[in-house]
């Protein structure tokens, strides 16, 4: 199939099969063309796509063979959920907010299988049950915001097989979830395809998941097929520059790289090889790192979110959102914090910032207990403690250029003496993120995810911080601009001088940035050692289980 927008060719010549009962995996970087195929298959393209008069989706269906891109509007409706479902990448803008959940699975039954209400609910019920969510009745009354990730997911897997599809397309369906309750999708998957002997394209940016889960794999680069094979000729004998960069991106658990592999220095050099970190440099770098004073230090740190007050009770703790954590972090240095979804990763980083006022404990940032700091204080420190926050879309204003949204925190804090200094500060930084200074009259939307990070980065950096909070900051990018930000965040820490803690639900790419780990669970300090040390010799069953959890290649 060969698509395109006005001028814009977007795929060319792209041709694959899928075999019946087969689970085939599309990978590469984004913008390769991955979502817009399946897209297509869906026929969900819009109005104005042009596509070549020799592109042909041939689908074989219980009613006969189609071509799906020569059906009508209406028969386009009828295949869709009925004979081809699809599980979305974000299950929080996929579900209306405003339905509950039941509906939601219902609407589509009811539809496409024709069945009574009351018969359609039971079904619900049944497919709630056969993904394994907790008290499906609950479920079907609750809203989409009442639910975890995990949870919103299945409910978008219970949707996509309701009519018991003959296809099932899964768009990065497991991007934005931790690596414990990715392995169970995952296995859910697998587990019903099996069952219904369903035909599966499966789309994502992690090629662990695609080597756990497929049969066969495509790899697209620029809107063309480049390679495709079964998943042992792929993963152990790439052929193409472009696939051995792909796979060489990935942080690898066994060995400490000095600066991850980029596709670009593969397409480069084919025998590139990175320089890896021995063990006497790694501890010759932390003698020295430990031997300093810590920059931040919590003790007995814990924040409790309490139930509201009835008449007749006093409000009670109804979460205990981190409970009694200490640890220390040196200049310089890289502190991991993992856990599961509700661990208390997120809200831990939120009491450091002082976003959440601690319920106790102290946290001693230079020696200054700034718990007990005035908020002129607390907003004075703010200049020093930065956040690059996970969303790279939601977390930049649309309304605002970029040499607007870099320059606003300066003129709150007064760096630079008037807004021509301030806007030539945001242009030096654009240009250490790897960006322009003439992209400051841009607005975020004219900017793919991993230059909106970057743009995220430079905008932490305009406050010359020393100490930068990373809150899954590279969750939302594939794996080779993930690289490219992981290596210019090394870079950058180098350069400044700057402190992190690195927050991530990717145990890899936490591996791979920290000196110290901090491993949560509901709330907890589970371990607190050297990253390398816990990796290889885990103390508890819980992170055993969530270094299992990843997915391996």
């Amino acid at each position: 199939m060969s698509l395109g927008f006005g001028e814009n060719t977007i795929l060319t010549n792209v041709s694959f099969s899928i075999p019946k009962g087969k689970i085939i995996g599309v990978v590469g970087e984004s913008g390769s063309g991955k979502s817009i195929t399946s897209l297509a298959i869906m026929g969900l393209l819009p109005k104005t796509a042009k596509i070549s008069s020799e592109s042909k989706i041939l689908f074989e269906s219980s009613k006969g063979n189609f071509d799906l891109l020569k059906l009508t509007d209406e028969g386009k409706r009828s295949f869709r959920g009925k004979e081809i479902g699809m599980i979305f990448q974000e299950p929080m803008t996929s579900l209306n907010p405003s339905l509950r959940c039941g509906e939601q699975v219902e609407e589509s039954i009811r539809l496409h299988l024709k069945l009574s209400k009351e018969n359609a609910k039971k079904r619900v019920i049944e497919l709630f049950e056969k993904v394994l969510l907790p008290n499906p009745e609950r479920i079907y009354k609750a809203y989409p915001h009442e639910l975890s990730g995990g949870q919103r997911q299945r409910v978008m897997i219970a949707m996509a097989i309701c009519c018991e599809p003959k296809l099932l397309i899964a768009d990065e369906p497991t991007t934005a979830l931790d690596v414990t309750v990715q392995r169970t999708i995952l296995e859910l998957i697998k587990k019903l395809q099996k069952e219904s002997d369903l035909s599966c394209l499966f789309i994502s940016h992690d090629l662990g998941v695609i080597a756990e889960l497929c049969d066969e794999v495509v790899v697209m680069y620029k809107g063309k097929v480049v390679e495709k094979g079964s998943v042992e000729e792929i993963f152990q004998n790439p052929k193409e520059n472009y696939t051995k960069g792909l796979i060489a991106c990935r942080p690898r658990l066994d060995v400490r790289y000095k600066e991850l592999p980029t596709i670009s220095d593969y397409l480069k050099d084919e025998n590139y090889q990175s320089e890896v970190y021995t063990t006497e440099e790694r501890n010759s770098f932390h003698q020295n790192l430990y031997a300093q004073t810590p920059i931040l230090e919590v003790k007995n740190l814990s924040k409790y979110f309490y139930a509201k007050p009835s008449v007749f009770k006093k409000s009670e703790i109804s979460v205990k959102a981190v409970d009694d954590i200490s640890f220390k972090v040196y200049p310089g240095e890289t502190l991991g914090l993992v856990g599961e979804s509700g661990s208390g990763k997120t809200t831990l980083s939120r009491s450091v910032l002082l976003l959440e006022r601690p319920s106790a404990g102290e946290i001693f940032y230079q020696g200054k207990d700034i718990v007990q700091l005035s908020k002129e204080e607390v907003r004075k420190l703010r200049k020093d403690i930065q956040i690059i926050f996970q969303d790279p879309y939601s977390s930049l204003s649309p309304k605002m250029n970029i040499g607007e949204i870099l320059s606003s925190p300066m003129k709150v804090h007064q760096i630079g003496r008037n807004q021509n200094e301030r806007l030539a500060i945001a242009g030096n930084l654009l240009e250490k993120v790897g960006l322009s200074a003439n992209d400051l009259k841009k607005y975020p939307h004219e900017f793919s995810g991993g230059q909106r990070q970057r743009i995220g980065i430079a905008r932490a950096l305009g406050l010359q911080p020393k100490f930068i909070i990373c809150d899954e900051s590279v969750s939302a990018l594939d794996v080779s601009v993930q690289a490219q930000v992981l290596n210019l965040l090394n870079d950058l820490k180098e350069e400044f001088g700057l402190t992190y803690i690195f927050i991530s639900h990717d145990l890899a790419v936490v591996k791979y940035m920290s000196d110290q780990l901090l491993v949560m669970q509901h709330g907890e300090q589970k371990e607190l050692g050297d990253a390398d040390e816990i990796y290889a010799n885990p103390t508890t069953q819980y992170t055993k289980d969530l270094i299992e959890a990843i997915p391996k290649l």
